[in-house]
């Protein structure tokens, strides 16, 4: 499954490339240590430099070297998990600014622990037979543009979703079996806004979910939510957070919390049992988390930019190839990339054969293209992959001249 279109709305900024000399950019090409047994040899697993955005089915992202270390140094030693979630949740919180938080399996999953949440509360019982309670299906309220594929997650709990549009529809959607309402905060259109979303829930006492999974950077959105009033809030892990991939972040409110908690591992038998998370997990989202938190973002903003550049200086120096660096506005992916135009009568490819060459060749590159553009995503390549996707896309344009 490939992201939203990425070029949709993109903001261009003009690129002076042909101003910028490699020796003018910071670029350590030194690769990471090479392992003793190389496992993608031995499965026969094709490695992959992601020159494009997160994504699930390309393995979110590469784990940040603190992450590595906290799964390491802890992977020796067995621990009790329900004090480790009590631990790392109140070290996430305090982070967060937030009464409670715990270490999920994804956003998905959040979705799931927080529609279930709100249908059970501490209610044993409930916890029991979810997703089979007797009588009317609980019912959660979304905005109709805010449909997407991972709402399945509440409706696996059992709840039935109610669509509305625009502020008077919601106001009328409440009744005795509402539990919850869910804003998906990556939808192209919203026909309510966060405040308004939240001022209505709140005058009808019903908690609000926002599902933020792809929206840092900027960092400042790990924080913007709860203060408009969102009773829970959740990031995936696995994406630029750099934790590990299976990972997720629930954080809000402790009543709902600690409901969360209750229907999910390493409690016995409740919905979200199937969906546990190791404790090499928590200890490595807690560490990408406080890496995150602590790292110069100017500077890593500062270096994609400078990559755009460098990879766009050397496409530059074909005939007719044009560069600009663009910036998705967001939420989701909100960081740079390089889009690369030529003139078709000149280089006698097109940008969609581009792609399927890179993916194809050695090693597979993965970039994405848009009607006449190819787009190349930099934030999510190694150091030492720049030169080589820069080189690999030159090669193929240079042979279709």
């Amino acid at each position: 499954m490939k992201r939203r279109d990425i070029l949709k709305g993109l903001t261009l900024l003009p690129l002076t490339g042909s101003l910028v000399s490699k020796a003018a950019i910071t670029l350590p090409s030194s690769p990471p240590k090479k392992p003793a047994r190389d496992l993608f040899k031995e499965l026969g697993v094709t490695p992959v430099i992601n020159a494009s955005v997160t994504m699930t089915f390309l393995s979110g992202s590469l784990m940040l070297p603190e992450v590595l270390e906290a799964i390491n140094s802890t992977s020796h030693d067995f621990a009790n998990m329900y004090e480790l979630q009590d631990k790392v949740g109140a070290k996430i919180a305090e982070m967060l600014h937030v009464e409670s938080a715990m270490v999920t399996s994804g956003a998905a999953c959040a979705i799931l622990l927080g529609t279930a949440a709100a249908i059970t509360g501490t209610d044993h019982e409930k916890i029991k037979l979810l997703p089979n309670l007797p009588g009317p299906r609980p019912e959660v309220i979304m905005q109709k543009t805010h449909r997407y594929l991972f709402d399945q997650a509440v409706t696996t709990t059992g709840a039935k979703i109610i669509e509305v549009e625009g502020p008077d529809e919601m106001e009328k959607a409440f009744n005795d079996k509402t539990v919850m309402a869910l804003f998906f905060n990556a939808a192209e259109k919203s026909s309510i806004t966060h405040a308004d979303f939240v001022a209505i829930a709140k005058r009808h006492s019903i908690p609000t979910f926002l599902d933020a999974a792809a929206d840092v950077p900027p960092v400042e959105n790990l924080f913007k939510f709860q203060k408009i009033g969102f009773d829970l809030v959740t990031f995936s892990g696995g994406k630029m957070i750099r934790g590990p991939q299976s990972a997720g972040l629930l954080f809000g409110r402790k009543d709902l919390i600690t409901a969360a908690r209750l229907n999910h591992s390493p409690n016995e038998a409740p919905i979200g049992r199937p969906m546990k998370v190791n404790k090499e997990e928590m200890f490595g989202m807690y560490a990408a988390l406080k890496a995150y938190l602590e790292r110069d973002h100017k500077k890593e903003w500062e270096d994609w930019m400078q990559r755009t550049k460098y990879i766009g200086t050397q496409l530059e120096s074909l005939h007719s190839v044009k560069t600009e660096t663009v910036v998705d506005p967001g939420p989701a992916n909100a960081y740079p990339s390089l889009n690369v135009t030529w003139d078709s009568s000149k280089i006698k490819i097109t940008p969609g054969q581009v792609v399927t060459a890179l993916k194809n060749g050695t090693p597979s590159i993965v970039a994405n293209s848009h009607g006449d553009s190819l787009t190349i995503g930099v934030v999510l390549l190694r150091p030492d992959q720049v030169d080589i996707v820069a080189g690999k896309v030159k090669t193929i344009l240079q042979q279709a001249v």
